[in-house]
């Protein structure tokens, strides 16, 4: 059985926001909401790196352990899903996640009147009838059980930001960290065109 994850490439984003768009675009999701974000660190200095976040679908998720409704759950895939028509907007998935998933559409309003929490869905609707309006309302366009992966990643110009089964995903990472190299061989003339300077001369 697959696990599905998100898995970004700090070296490969150009923070081009273009995940974002994406996912706003795709489930037209309300305004105030982002369901994805770039975060940079080091901005505009040596050694800035940027990284596309969203709910990581953890294996562990805390936020399903501290749910007092029990409306955030697991699917078979792994995805962590909640169901709007049970959430009570306690906020206890909000302060519990540790990438800011969840989120309020109503700003910072009071507690209570705040409304349903709202997540990254990884593209796979909720538990509504796959593909209905409901669904679509509420959650957002359903591409998994379409069998396609979700848009924020199929749109990342650079593929800095990978979806679909964990086992898969460790094992492209790995390759790309295998061919990045290590030390000063890592980048320079040997890396860009294979050869030794003097021979190209």
């Amino acid at each position: 059985m697959a696990r599905m994850k998100f898995l970004c490439d700090a070296e490969r984003c150009i923070e081009c926001n273009g995940c974002v768009t994406a996912c706003k675009n795709e489930h037209e999701v309300p305004w105030g909401i982002n369901r994805r974000r770039v975060v940079t660190i080091n901005d505009g200095v040596p050694g800035e790196r940027s990284m596309s976040v969203a709910c990581m679908h953890c294996s562990d998720a805390p936020c399903i352990a501290v749910c007092p409704t029990n409306v955030i759950y697991h699917t078979e895939e792994g995805v962590v899903l909640h169901d709007k028509d049970g959430c009570i907007g306690c906020g206890y998935c909000f302060y519990a996640c540790p990438f800011g998933a969840p989120q309020f559409p109503n700003g910072p309003a009071a507690f209570g009147a705040r409304g349903k929490m709202d997540k990254c869905t990884f593209c796979a609707g909720g538990p509504e009838e796959n593909h209905s309006d409901a669904e679509f309302e509420k959650y957002g366009r359903n591409r998994l059980a379409a069998g396609k992966l979700p848009l924020c990643a199929e749109m990342c110009s650079t593929k800095a930001l990978l979806a679909g089964d964990a086992a898969e995903l460790s094992d492209i990472f790995r390759e790309r960290a295998l061919r990045r190299g290590k030390g000063f061989e890592a980048w320079g003339w040997m890396t860009a065109y294979g050869k030794d300077k003097e021979e190209a001369k």
